[in-house]
């Protein structure tokens, strides 16, 4: 852990050095920023589906279950009355 907080720092010294001392940042630097940002809600929103389908799937699952559930409880019912 100390060994990755350690290249996060080294990381952002690099950066800053690469970046240099100006305030303002330049156009290519903006649009980045930009593609970043629009790249980041592109994977928010897949995020957001993926959750979506994963609980529709977990439902179906507790469906599937509870109807295995049924249907042991009746087989179990069967072989009551069958004797076996």
């Amino acid at each position: 852990m100390k060994k990755l907080s350690t290249l996060a720092v080294i990381g952002m010294l690099f950066a800053a050095a690469l970046t240099g001392c100006s305030n303002n940042p330049s156009a290519e630097e903006l649009k980045q920023l930009e593609d970043l940002k629009a790249e980041v809600s592109s994977l928010e929103k897949q995020i957001q589906t993926r959750e979506s389908e994963k609980q529709a799937l977990l439902k179906a699952i507790a469906e599937k279950d509870a109807q295995l559930a049924v249907c042991a409880k009746d087989k179990e019912a069967l072989k009551a009355r069958t004797g076996n």
